[in-house]
């Protein structure tokens, strides 16, 4: 490890300085100041989403210079108050339309949110498409700068990454590890001008399609029993030679993913395991993060002489990037990226024990086995 360690620092600030060069040329979406001449459908799954909903439909039917606009909620089966909610709302409101469905397993071959996207984007027959979460709270301009974004790229899909609100120790160690990580390892403007697939970021916590875009490639269905459906989607886009782009979606939009740090364990052990390609790829992915980003500060620690000052080069090239994608982003900087090294080992943690669930087949996510 000690003969390791130079490269390991200068590997730790080159992923740095991609970082800085990726805050530098994202794209990020602008209100127009105009109204859009576009019909829009936002379509919100929502399953026991009673605390985050009438927050998020507010800010939906909120939304300035999109005078075309529907709503479509699809209760999935909640066990709370999400449907007497979301009725309420379009009581109020003839844009907002609700669609109950029993709580049953989706069919075979399909995931739970998938499906009901599948189902929300049937209710539509408008120009764009817009899923968002029942828990993702839009600025009035998000959606009319979001829909000027996808037609001045002239993208069939673009993604935003909502900005995302940690506040327990748990969340402040791993939520900014979201952007953090492709804003780290992706070049954006080089994927998006070649059209990698292979190099796709999404978050389905927002994704604006051009509809006609999104049949074409078989929207849901197409992915249908993908726990990571988001990037699989973007991947399909650009495989049918279509263009997607993943866009700044920090002015634009937040989200407060978990309440408290159960519900963040069982949201991320969900999908994990997924992340990487397989058991080979997870391996690989930890390995490489925890020599990167824990071998240099505790060489700092119980290391000497050359061995400390590489070390302590590498952790400055961590903190660095994790500070400056932080600070772009609207996120806590201090004291949080001194603990990156800590939120590496909670993440790689975590993904351990998803290995683990999706093996003995005990894998969940709101009452439904993800197998």
């Amino acid at each position: 490890m000690r003969a390791a360690l130079p490269f390991l620092a200068i590997g730790a600030c080159a992923l740095a300085v991609q970082s800085a060069w990726n805050v530098r040329r994202i794209r990020r979406p602008r209100p127009t100041g105009t109204q859009l001449a576009e019909s829009v459908t936002v379509a919100i799954p929502a399953r026991n989403e009673e605390a985050t909903l009438r927050a998020t439909l507010d800010s939906v039917r909120s939304q300035q210079g999109v005078p075309r606009l529907s709503i479509h909620v699809l209760d999935d089966g909640s066990a709370d108050r999400t449907g007497e909610i979301a009725d309420a709302a379009a009581r109020e409101d003839p844009r907002v339309h609700v669609h109950h469905h029993p709580d049953t397993d989706p069919p075979p071959g399909w995931l739970g949110k998938n499906y009901a996207c599948m189902n929300l984007a049937r209710e539509s027959d408008s120009d764009v498409l817009v899923f968002i979460d029942a828990d993702v709270l839009l600025e009035p301009a998000a959606i009319n700068a979001l829909v000027a974004e996808l037609r001045a790229g002239d993208f069939a899909l673009v993604a935003p990454y909502p900005r995302q609100i940690a506040i327990t120790w748990l969340e402040r160690l791993m939520q900014p590890l979201l952007a953090w990580s492709w804003m780290t390892t992706v070049p954006l403007r080089v994927a998006e001008s070649r059209q990698w697939a292979s190099m796709s970021v999404a978050n389905g916590q927002l994704m604006v399609f051009d509809a006609q875009a999104y049949r074409a490639i078989g929207g849901h269905e197409a992915v249908r029993g993908e726990v990571i459906e988001d990037v699989a989607l973007m991947r399909s886009v650009r495989e049918a030679g279509l263009r997607a782009a993943t866009v700044d979606g920090a002015t634009v939009a937040q989200c407060r993913m978990y309440e408290d740090s159960s519900d963040l364990i069982e949201g991320y052990t969900k999908s994990a395991w997924n992340a990487f390609g397989g058991l080979a790829g997870s391996i690989a992915v930890n390995t490489a993060m925890l020599a990167l980003y824990v071998a240099p500060p505790v060489a700092v620690l119980i290391g000497r002489g050359r061995t400390r000052k590489w070390g302590a080069l590498g952790y400055l090239g961590a903190v660095t990037g994790r500070a400056v994608v932080a600070r772009d982003r609207g996120e806590r900087v201090w004291p949080d990226a001194l603990a990156h090294p800590a939120s590496i080992v909670a993440f790689v943690a975590i993904n351990a024990l998803s290995w683990s669930r999706h093996v003995r087949g005990t894998t969940s996510w709101k009452g439904r086995t993800l197998q």
